[in-house]
């Protein structure tokens, strides 16, 4: 599972680098790369092996409805298959790192079944918000139901 927070950043040819503890997960799930997908404003890396699993997911999905194809039509088309290199780098394409408004400093964060990159000011806002959801009374109720 991808855990823990990095922060990284990112070269003017938009590569950046895997941190070590990610890097046995990446290889055990399928190969020497990654899928990078966009939500939330950030970017979403998965192995290849869940990467399948989240395609045929998409394809077991009713093509009748439009906000169904859209999913399809965004979400998995606007995935990008990014290699590692020796180095264990990753290239980020243009339109990903515009996307998520990717510039020097970045963050690489674990969220179990696949990690996150961000821009550094838009963690920081994310977390801003965090402190903020702390505060509500059902968000703490839900919270405690996990044990924490």
């Amino acid at each position: 599972m991808f855990r823990g927070v990095s922060f990284h950043t990112i070269d003017q040819k938009g590569r950046v680098i895997i941190p070590a503890r990610f890097r046995g997960l990446i290889k055990d799930g399928g190969g020497d790369g990654i899928m990078l997908a966009t939500m939330d404003k950030c970017l979403f890396g998965y192995t290849y092996d869940y990467w399948n699993i989240i395609e045929q997911n998409v394809l077991s999905i009713s093509n009748k409805d439009e906000r169904y194809r859209r999913l399809r039509r965004v979400f998995i088309g606007g995935a990008f298959d990014c290699s590692c290199d020796k180095q264990y780098r990753i290239l980020i394409p243009p339109s990903l790192r515009d996307y998520a408004e990717l510039e020097k400093e970045i963050v690489l964060v674990g969220v179990l079944k696949s990690f996150e990159v961000w821009s550094r000011e838009k963690w920081d806002m994310e977390n801003d918000k965090m402190k903020d959801d702390l505060i509500d009374e059902d968000v703490l109720k839900e919270i405690s139901k996990l044990g924490l």
